[in-house]
């Protein structure tokens, strides 16, 4: 693992983990400080502002989004500033939860395992939103296949990817898979910053789905 964590020992500690009991743990006791440590200039998080300017480019500010894997909360905030109204988020970090339902951002906030199938049906939202799991030790590949699942037809999967893993990880291929089966067109798949402060990229995904 290459990428630069700043020295931040929660970064180094998210960037190796075990499997969801240990993400848990983790996100569950960094929730009370996470915003302040990733908002810095030696981080600079830029990733959900990034991201939701993106939402609102394909998208528009309006229909059902769901923010999968929300923490806390950092990009309903961000949709909420450009003008969405309606902003469901998930995690499996009930601290995060927490953070994230004070920011008022949010309609509703549930418990869920990214790893897994989602408790949700088909065709649930107009757009699904994913900052900062599809990372190192986090969550996988196969999670696009779920995330465009519950996504309406016509609607938008709006996603980054740590540029580092992207090939490395599967994500490349599994995108390109997924687009060779006419689940959705790729409307743009761009280099964009991450964590300006630590020069740390990732690749923003806009996928429309069929």
């Amino acid at each position: 693992m290459a990428t630069s964590t700043g020295g931040d020992p929660h970064l180094e500690r998210a960037y190796s983990l075990s499997g969801p009991a240990d993400a848990r743990a983790l996100y569950d006791e960094w929730a009370p400080t996470y915003d302040a440590d990733l908002a810095g200039e030696t981080q600079g998080y830029v990733a959900p502002a990034v991201t939701a300017d993106a939402v609102v480019a394909a998208a528009g500010p309006g229909g059902e989004i769901l923010d999968a894997g929300c923490g806390t909360g950092l990009v309903g905030v961000a949709l909420r500033e450009r003008g969405a109204t309606t902003v469901d988020g998930i995690d499996l970090s009930t601290g995060m939860l927490e953070r994230a339902r004070a920011t008022g951002a949010y309609r509703e906030l549930r418990e869920a395992d990214l790893t897994a199938a989602l408790a949700l049906p088909d065709n649930s939202y107009d757009v699904v939103v994913c900052v900062g799991t599809l990372t190192h030790a986090h969550v996988g590949p196969s999670a696009l296949a779920e995330f465009t699942r519950v996504v309406r037809p016509g609607g938008y999967l709006v996603a980054t990817v740590l540029d580092d893993v992207w090939e490395s990880g599967g994500y490349r291929a599994e995108v390109d898979r997924l687009a060779a089966a006419d689940v959705f067109e790729a409307v743009s798949i761009e280099v964009a910053p991450y964590r300006s402060g630590q020069q740390v990229d990732c690749r923003l995904l806009v996928l429309r789905v069929r």
